[in-house]
């Protein structure tokens, strides 16, 4: 069953576009008494949301599926994925996986990989990895929601939102945070804080979500992944696959 969720209405001032699929990930620090998450201011100048804050993410690229990696997404991770529609392959539900990871290093700088015993064959958006002798890692990320961004919108995006622990960033490129950069600022925030009450309305909800999954303990595979998608000129909640 559908639940409304008011936070997202329709717009309709730019014409219909075909989302895309893109990855998000949101990187948990579990150190202290309260987790923290990772997010980052956007460039004032950038199309989509810009000057929100957000976690790093943006849409699959072609050799997402072909990328080498460490270890493979875990069984019930791609089945994850796999549910909901439109059906997407296996080697759709790796892209995505493999996307989050790519995305956050390039906007972040840090790399969710292992070590590799020869020089991996990485390049263009992957070289960070290559350098460092790291495979990128999908193994320790979880599905938190899916969003389908409204119509009307400039931009729109099928996204995945993935969460990962800190511990397993294992590399980190420095100077990618600038002023001109798609991301200005990155900054560690308690869940629950002043500086996540702005936030864009999906956001909010995406941390919702986080925020009740980690109160239950580690993350699990076997929890409830919320889908928010348009319906009827509103935003509705599913259970992702019900």
């Amino acid at each position: 069953m559908s639940e409304s969720v008011n936070a997202e209405k329709e717009a309709d001032h730019h014409p219909y576009r075909r989302p895309v699929d893109a990855a998000t990930l949101i990187l948990v620090d579990r150190s202290g008494a309260t987790p923290k998450v990772l997010v980052g201011k956007r460039h004032e100048k950038v199309v989509f949301q810009p000057g929100k804050i957000v976690f790093p993410g943006g849409r699959v690229d072609r050799d997402d599926s072909r990328i080498p990696v460490a270890q493979p997404i875990p069984p019930a991770l791609e089945a994850n994925l796999l549910r909901g529609r439109p059906k997407i392959t296996p080697s759709r539900a790796r892209a995505l996986a493999v996307a989050a990871i790519r995305e956050a290093c390039e906007e972040t700088g840090l790399c969710l990989g292992r070590k590799h015993g020869t020089s991996p064959a990485l390049t263009g958006p992957w070289q960070p990895f290559a350098d460092a002798g790291l495979l990128p890692d999908p193994s320790g990320l979880y599905l938190i929601t899916r969003a389908i961004t409204p119509p009307g919108r400039i931009r729109r995006f099928d996204t995945r939102f993935f969460a990962a622990d800190a511990s397993s960033i294992a590399h980190r490129v420095d100077g990618v945070i600038h002023a001109e950069a798609e991301l200005v600022e990155l900054v560690w925030v308690e869940l629950g804080s002043k500086p996540l009450a702005d936030l864009h309305p999906m956001t909010r909800n995406v941390l919702g979500e986080l925020a009740r999954r980690l109160a239950a303990g580690p993350l699990r595979h076997d929890a409830d992944v919320p889908f928010f998608h348009f319906y009827g000129g509103k935003m509705q909640k599913d259970v992702l696959g019900a």
